[in-house]
């Protein structure tokens, strides 16, 4: 049904564009941060009454180990903080290749680690330590130019909530007023803010556009996060360390502890294997690069506020692995090639990345869907040449035996003009008549959720084919779908496109749309109307015909 050979030159643009929205095109930009998580748990350190708890992550180790607020609080007498170094923390940041910084204000245990007029719960007046670290980190931020950025728990179990396994806590009204000041005084007293990172509670509707609004009123710059719930954010939070199998759409970030099982320190955590840990994560780091997301990944200091030297030896690691591949510094792009069982590809301007997490055994590496001219292939960061070959749309690089990165091997393909892909399942036309079934289908997918963590589901939110033209001239639609019947759908032809009513979309014929020869057209259904980055197109596909007319 394919016939790529008669579209090579074709093929459509290969990289996948940033948002339209600036304000959210700089955040993607960022891509690569570090997440804090330090507070009075922290010194805690994963042992109460002399015994590990190893249930649950260690920032809710009250919970856990069922810890009265009386004797939590004993614990913030002895928190000194006299390691605490904003300026190292900031450097090893900038070692690891990272953009931004968001740190926890206040987690699930609402003790706040700022200056706050709301409650005397926080590290200014209950502990040794008596200053306000925010205010220290965010303005080491920007001495050494990094984007700054708060956590706030909308879960407080010293405001109210009582200990849920789960931190599905509703947010009563009595809780409301405590929530607007704090953000208030952290959206106000710390310069600009570049993401606000809520997490769990289970707000209503009401509750999280009210949040949502305040964080735009005082920091319109601000990227806010979904885990405000009800679909009221900037970008998508995705599960905790979650690489996703499947491309999205928007703006989305995900969330790394080094150890998945906690993000607050431990001190009986095992810290082993230092290159496997930094393999997995620079992995992880190049997997999401490649599927256009951020990352941000956590650190857990001391209750000291010292850095774990192996965390640190960790992340100096990911930072000598982009020093060596610079070019994973700047704007690398996502593309639209297929997957490839060996690894992942980015791209920038004139070149493209092949990232080999599996070193083929018989030593040819093959990248199937470029049209694009091929005029050198190096190993990253190495001068010697490789030989390749080209058929049809196969680029087939001949490989060393042995990468000289251990860490992950990086091929760079140098390539003449703006990069242009051929997708694997083009529809090639028969008799005048293109047959599209879920073989041929790619989807552009999201994530939605119904007011908290537990109602997050992954959702479709794009549906394309792409048709092979080798003739101009206009064709007709026949889709057979089931669909939403009272909402609206734009079918696409290109860049024409018709508003269907889900009732009509198998009962009319769509169209007449042109289209040029030689070409490669994607067929694309999507809301017209939907109501945020993540909206169900509620479909069910089973085939759509496509015909001259």
């Amino acid at each position: 049904m394919t016939n790529k050979t008669d579209v090579t030159k074709a093929a459509i643009p290969g990289v996948v564009a940033l948002q339209e929205d600036g304000r959210i095109a700089d955040w993607q930009r960022l891509r690569y941060g570090m997440f804090i998580h330090w507070g009075l748990y922290s010194e805690i350190g994963g042992v109460w009454n002399g015994e590990p708890v190893t249930k649950g992550y260690n920032e809710q180790i009250q919970m856990w180990a069922n810890i009265s607020e009386e004797d939590y609080l004993d614990v913030a007498s002895k928190f000194t903080a006299d390691q605490f170094d904003a300026a190292e923390i900031c450097k090893l940041a900038k070692d690891a290749g990272m953009k931004y910084i968001v740190i926890t204000t206040k987690h699930h245990d609402g003790f706040s680690m700022f200056h706050t007029a709301t409650t005397a719960y926080n590290i200014v007046e209950k502990t040794p330590y008596g200053k306000d670290p925010l205010q220290l980190l965010a303005e080491e931020c920007r001495n050494h130019g990094l984007k700054f950025g708060i956590y706030f728990s909308l879960v407080d179990w010293h405001q109210g909530h009582e200990f849920d396994h789960n931190n599905c806590n509703p947010i009563p009204e009595s809780m409301e007023p405590v929530i607007e000041q704090q953000l208030r005084e952290l959206l106000t007293n710390y310069g600009p803010i570049a993401e606000v990172w809520f997490d769990m509670s289970a707000p209503t509707m009401k509750q999280s556009q009210k949040i949502a609004g305040l964080v735009r009123e005082l920091q319109p710059e601000a990227m806010i996060n979904s885990r405000i719930w009800n679909n009221n954010s900037d970008f998508r939070t995705l599960g905790d360390n979650e690489i996703p199998s499947v491309p999205l759409e928007g703006a989305w970030q995900t969330p790394a502890s080094i150890y998945h099982s906690t993000w607050g320190y431990r001190s009986w955590q095992e810290r082993e294997d230092l290159e496997g840990k930094t393999k997995e994560l620079v992995q992880s780091l190049v997997s999401i690069f490649a599927r256009g997301g951020n990352y941000l990944l956590n650190i857990g200091p001391r209750g000291d506020g010292s850095i774990v030297a192996f965390e640190a030896d960790v992340l100096r690691g990911i930072g000598s692995w982009i020093q060596r591949h610079a070019s994973f510094a700047g704007d690398l792009s996502a593309t639209y090639f297929d997957q490839h069982t060996w690894g992942e590809v980015l791209a920038d301007e004139g070149n493209l990345y092949l990232c080999v997490n599996n070193w083929p055994e018989d030593g040819k590496l093959v990248l199937s869907g470029l049209a694009n001219k091929v005029t050198k292939v190096v190993e990253d960061g190495e001068t010697t040449v490789l030989s390749y070959t080209t058929e049809g749309d196969q680029l087939i690089i001949e490989l060393p035996k042995q990468a000289k990165d251990e860490i992950l091997p990086v091929i760079r393909v140098s390539i003449e003009g703006a990069l242009r892909v051929i997708p694997k399942n083009t529809v090639s036309e028969i008799d005048g008549v293109w047959k599209v079934d879920g073989t041929y289908l790619y989807t552009g997918n999201g994530y939605a959720d119904e007011g908290h963590y537990f109602t997050l589901k992954q959702t479709q939110v794009r549906l394309t084919s792409y048709l092979a033209v080798k003739e101009s001239g206009n064709i007709s639609i026949h889709l057979n779908v089931e669909a939403d019947p009272n909402r609206k759908y734009k079918v696409a032809v290109g860049n024409q496109g018709q508003v269907l009513l889900g009732a009509e979309l198998s009962t009319v014929e769509i169209g007449p749309f042109a289209v040029p020869a030689n070409q490669i057209i994607p067929l694309t259904i999507t809301l017209a109307d939907s109501a945020y980055v993540g909206d169900d197109l509620r479909i069910d596909f089973s085939a759509a015909t496509v015909t001259r007319k």
